[in-house]
């Protein structure tokens, strides 16, 4: 019989950990966010200002907003995740910090909590090195808007027991996900798929093939694509696609997942996409 998760801590309250904790506290699951004291106003506001939106847009009444509000509390200290029946790391895609995370996380919680990392291309394996039980590691990778989008890719790696996929595809429905199984390598299904799209995409454009506004016209109107590819590249933000493109070029050394020598540039000039105001297009 597998887990129950009633409870869950979110270690990292920024984009992708503020909306899973979103998600969650819709559903009625009490939510811990742990975060550095500097940032937990900005998360904060983060929160209400999406669930505020779901208002507005009649996603969810004022009840709902002021329900979920209350079903999530903040922390600075992680020692504060202990007793939560899911611990989910999901802090900046940098694997020395994961690491360290996944460390510390194992001196901090009991031996039958389920340990989960949103990481969208880090082998879970390697994080899970830093856990005893690491039968209880599982990936739980969720997609920017975490509230609007409904895939999860739940990852397993070599050790996790079918105990824990079990819990983290019942967590996942509870929370209105579809959620699909990949086995443990880098990139998952969807990143090991999209990034070569998209970092084709960025060298024709370098090359000055096509302009910007053609490239994304191509895919969106020829390919029924939602949104062109440099405009998904900034709505991801170059520095997490970059963290992609290594993570997936060290595993298969295959060309098409290096990141592109002007990707490279922009994130050295702070263009990141939407989140910097300024990427492959303008958005001040």
């Amino acid at each position: 019989m597998s887990k129950t998760i009633e409870s869950v801590a979110i270690v990292g309250g920024g984009f992708m950990g503020a909306g899973i904790a979103e998600s969650a506290s819709i559903a009625g699951v009490p939510v811990m966010i742990r975060e550095l004291p500097e940032f937990i106003d900005a998360s904060r506001a983060r929160l209400e200002k999406s669930l505020g939106g779901a208002v507005r847009r009649g996603k969810l009444d004022a009840g709902q907003r002021d329900a979920a509000l209350a079903n999530i509390t903040f922390t600075s200290d992680l020692k504060d995740v202990a007793g939560y029946d899911l611990v989910i790391e999901a802090v900046p895609e940098n694997l020395d910090l994961k690491l360290s995370i996944m460390k510390s996380l194992d001196q901090i919680v009991s031996p039958d909590t389920i340990i989960a990392s949103n990481t969208s291309a880090i082998p879970i394996a390697q994080l899970g090195a830093m856990v005893s039980h690491p039968e209880r590691v599982v990936g739980l990778h969720f997609f920017s808007p975490v509230p609007v989008m409904k895939l999860v890719e739940i990852v397993r790696a070599l050790d996790t027991s079918d105990k824990t996929v079990a819990a983290a595809n019942q967590f996942a429905e509870r929370l209105g996900k579809h959620a699909i199984e990949t086995k443990d390598r880098s990139g998952f299904i969807v990143n090991f798929l999209l990034t070569p799209y998209l970092m084709a995409a960025v060298r024709m454009f370098d090359e000055g093939f096509a302009s910007r506004e053609d490239i994304d016209a191509a895919m969106k109107l020829g390919a029924g694509h939602p949104m062109g590819p440099l405009t998904l590249c900034d709505f991801i933000g170059l520095d997490v696609l970059n963290a992609v493109c290594v993570s997936l070029y060290e595993e298969f050394k295959q060309a098409e997942y290096a990141p592109p020598p002007l990707m490279k540039r922009m994130i050295a000039a702070g263009r990141l996409g939407r989140k910097s105001g300024k990427g492959f297009y303008d958005y001040a």
